[in-house]
């Protein structure tokens, strides 16, 4: 069973984000746990302060590294990047980090253990980075109010490419990115719609024509909608 742990200010946020769809049946099944705890309660204080201003003047406020610290070495049992126990991944959810991809969900897809740590204002203390988590990921080149939301896309990501949570084994295996091109188009019922029809090679019950249809529009969607994925 995978376990995902979710460091975040806004706990709530969470409440019901993981009682739908795959992500349900898969915590049904036991493939996966997820919880999420809040950044405060590793905090020394009265006031449960997890930010501060930034050295050197500037907008914002940034979260501190003690409580970030604390709440790794809890729930992970390490305070060090390097003491990090294999098949332990601790990410840091960030503008500045490597891009989410497909490869990579699927190899965090085999991990024991995921700690997802949700950056907010004007981000986390470089030290976290620098010292702490063995991942800083982003999920694109945009800026969100928080790490929460891309916390709920890379736990969607992942947890569909966990063996068995999916209802066909094929499934992942022919979805965009998976053989490095988008997944090709789709038709259901009706075949004809206001004037609009289904390609006929998928109605000829040809199996090889149809594989070979899907390869050639696979690759022309590609090169419509990314081409740098053909690089």
């Amino acid at each position: 069973m995978l376990r995902v742990d979710i460091i975040t200010i806004f706990p709530d946020y969470f409440r019901e984000a993981f009682d739908f769809g795959i992500i349900r049946r898969a915590r049904a099944g036991e493939l996966v746990e997820i919880k999420a705890h809040d950044l405060r309660s590793w905090t020394s204080d009265k006031h449960h302060v997890v930010d501060d201003r930034p050295f050197g003047g500037g907008d914002g406020m940034v979260l501190k590294p003690e409580p970030i610290f604390a709440a790794v070495e809890s729930l992970a049992g390490a305070r060090r990047r390097a003491d990090i126990a294999a098949g332990k991944r601790v990410v840091l959810l960030s503008p500045q980090g490597a891009q989410l991809t497909q490869t990579l969900a699927a190899e965090l897809a085999q991990c024991e253990q995921l700690l997802l740590i949700c950056g907010r204002y004007e981000g986390v203390d470089e030290r976290v980075a620098e010292a702490l988590v063995t991942d800083e990921l982003s999920i694109g080149d945009y800026v969100l109010s928080g790490g929460e939301p891309a916390a709920l896309v890379l736990i969607d990501a992942v947890v569909r490419l966990i063996p068995g949570a999916l209802g066909s084994e094929t499934s992942a295996s022919t979805e965009s990115f998976s053989a490095g091109l988008l997944d090709c188009p789709h038709y259901t019922r009706p075949p004809e719609f206001e004037g609009l029809t289904v390609p006929e090679v998928l109605m000829t019950g040809h199996h090889a024509e149809i594989a070979r249809w899907r390869r050639e529009a696979a690759t022309e969607k590609t090169k419509r909608n990314r081409p740098d994925l053909l690089k």
